[in-house]
This record gives structure tokens, C-alpha cells and sequence, in this order.
């Protein structure tokens, strides 16, 4: 009625009211009543908005690549913001009388996106497709710098990287050149493990032939030691032989002897005996008959004297003309025991 009209804003949105230049009223949530044909309102939404983007870079060796991501930010200052932009609001108060609200989100990520395009080109294909967290913090960090920004009274508050990713073709490119090098590796790590087993084996048949080697010198060193005890007991017993023999020869050297000493006695004894004998021979052959005869008889048995008595007779029996035995004395030579006969050496 008349011009006068009511606002009321939420408590995210900055409201400035405006008459003759100066700002009669501002503040966050307000509500009003102000004259329509004099008065303009500012209204700065304060809220924080996502803006999502998706944009294609060049990298430094000339790659395509699509940069997604999302931006976050809000109007920190208002009033920069309304000195900068135009917020005023059309005169029924239900929107803006610029396009300038809109455009705000069109520079901020502008902004974002030169950022982006700095680092997409100071970077190479592979390099930038694994930096997506790097490119991130670091865009973001320049924002919060960014003097455009403060200017506008905007304050960025995130920055994600959704993806960076090359065309389709240049995709199936590095797929297959990561293909390749994926294979390369598994058929690396395929001769490195084959190498390994044969490295293995090798130490292992050496480990054998050492074995065997060590084995043989044992027995080498087993095989001489038998060989010198060998020869130690040959050389033991060729001495035991020669010691034999000496003995032997000494032995038989003193059996020599004995038998050389044996035969002088026997020689000696035999001497003795025919001297001996040629002594009692020499006696005898100057002796009297009859008295070497009466020497035998002395231990004679009577009945060797009486047969000695007729063996004397027998010699002289052609001197004696009869000769008369009683039978007492032929019965008692018969009866008489034999006795021994005795000699004299």
C-alpha cells in the first residue's frame, strides 16, 4: 500500500537496505519495511555452495587430459562482495536484477581452473594422472591466496579432485603400455625366479661336489694313513725278520759251537776211553794168564766155577783117561738156581 513493502530474509542471507546512496540498514535474517520507489535492497547470500566443474588441459607433453572435480565456497564478506558484484534485488523482491549472482560461481571456478591449468601444463601425461591429491592441495592453497578472491569477498573453502584422466585413445595407450609393463615384470620376475632355482641348483651341486670332494680327500687321507701304518707294520716285521734271523744265525753260530764243543768232548772222551783202554790192554798183554783167569773167577756162582772147572777139563781131556760123576753132584748142578751173570769192566 502506497509503496510500502515488507522483506524478510534468512539467517544466511546478508540483507542491506539502501536510500540515497547509503546503506540505512544490513544484517543477516532481517526483516523489514521500506519504501519501494526509494529504497533498493542488497541481498548476499552467505550460504556455502559446491560448484562441480569438468574441464580439458594440455599437459606438458601435449596430452589431453579431463580435469573433474568439486569447488566449495562462500561469501565471507558482503559488503566486498556487493561493491564488487550486483546483488540488488528486482522491485518485487523474488530475484536479482543482474546476472551477476550467477556469474560469481562462473569466476570462481574460473579461477580454480587457471590454477589447474598451470599445473596440468607444468606436468607430464603420467605424472599429472597420479598428482590428482597434489593438484588439489596445491590449487587450493593458491585460492585462499588468490587477491581476485579477497577482493570479491569470497572465501574457497575445499577443493576435491574427482579425476584427471587422458582421452579414450591415450587410456588404451597407457593401459597397454602399463599392460606391457606389467607382463615385462611378471616375465622378469618369471626369469628371476627360474634364475634363482637354477642359481640354487648350482649351489646345490656344488654344495654336492664339495661334499663329495671332502669325501674323497677322507678317504685319500684314510687310504694313505692305512698305507703308512701298512708300511710301518711291513718295515716292523722286516725288522722282527732281521732280528729272526740274526737270532737264528747266532743260534746257530752257538748250536756250531756246541756241536764243535760236543764233538771235541766226544773226541776228547773217546781219546780218554781208547787210551784207557790201551792201557788196561798193554796190562794185560804182560800179565799171567792165570792170574787175570783168577781175577775173573773170584765173583763167579759155584756152579760157574764147577762148569769153568769142566771146561778146563774138556781142554786137557786127551791127558785124562777116565772121568767119574757122581749122581749126587750132577743132581745138585741141576738143582741149583741160575745166577746171574756178573762182569767186570
Amino acid at each position: 500500500m502506497l509503496g510500502i513493502q515488507f522483506i524478510k530474509v534468512n539467517p544466511t542471507t546478508h540483507l542491506m537496505a539502501f536510500r540515497k546512496g547509503r546503506a540505512t540498514r544490513q544484517g543477516s535474517g532481517l526483516s523489514l519495511l521500506y519504501y519501494a520507489p526509494t529504497t533498493s535492497l542488497v541481498a548476499v547470500p552467505m550460504e556455502s555452495r559446491e560448484v562441480p566443474f569438468i574441464f580439458e588441459k594440455v599437459t606438458h607433453d601435449f596430452q589431453t587430459v579431463t580435469v573433474q572435480g568439486q569447488l566449495s565456497y562462500r561469501i565471507a564478506d558482503p559488503e566486498k562482495t556487493a561493491a564488487s558484484l550486483n546483488f540488488t534485488l528486482a522491485p518485487n523482491g523474488r530475484g536479482y536484477e543482474s546476472e551477476d549472482p550467477k556469474k560469481l560461481s562462473e569466476r570462481v571456478t574460473a579461477i580454480a581452473q587457471v590454477l589447474v591449468q598451470q599445473m596440468v601444463q607444468a606436468s607430464s601425461l603420467a605424472e599429472i594422472i597420479r598428482a590428482a591429491g597434489k593438484v588439489a592441495e596445491s590449487v587450493l592453497l593458491n585460492l585462499k591466496r588468490n587477491p581476485e578472491l579477497a577482493t570479491l569477498g569470497v572465501e574457497v573453502q575445499g577443493l576435491a579432485i574427482l579425476a584427471i584422466k587422458p582421452t579414450p585413445e591415450t587410456a588404451r595407450a597407457l593401459e597397454a603400455k602399463a599392460r606391457e609393463a606389467i607382463l615385462r615384470e611378471a616375465d622378469e620376475a618369471i626369469y628371476i625366479r627360474r634364475n634363482a632355482a637354477v642359481e640354487n641348483e648350482r649351489a646345490i651341486k656344488e654344495s654336492e661336489l664339495d661334499t663329495e670332494v671332502a669325501v674323497e680327500q677322507k678317504r685319500r687321507t684314510i687310504r694313505e694313513t692305512q698305507m703308512e701304518a701298512q708300511a710301518a707294520v711291513q718295515r716292523m716285521q722286516a725288522e722282527l725278520r732281521k732280528a729272526d734271523m740274526e737270532a737264528s744265525i747266532g743260534l746257530e753260530g752257538q748250536r756250531k759251537e756246541l756241536v764243535k764243543a760236543g764233538a771235541e768232548n766226544t773226541r776228547t772222551a773217546a781219546d780218554a776211553e781208547a787210551y784207557r783202554l790201551a792201557a788196561t790192554v798193554k796190562a794185560l798183554q804182560t800179565a799171567d794168564p792165570r792170574i787175570i783167569h783168577a781175577l775173573v773167577s773170584m765173583d763167579m756162582a759155584p756152579s760157574q766155577l764147577i762148569a769153568q772147572a769142566f771146561g778146563g777139563i774138556a781142554e786137557k781131556a786127551e791127558r785124562i783117561g777116565q772121568l767119574n760123576l757122581s749122581p749126587d753132584l750132577l743132581q745138585a748142578l741141576l738143582k741149583a738156581p741160575a745166577q746171574p751173570e756178573t762182569g767186570h769192566g
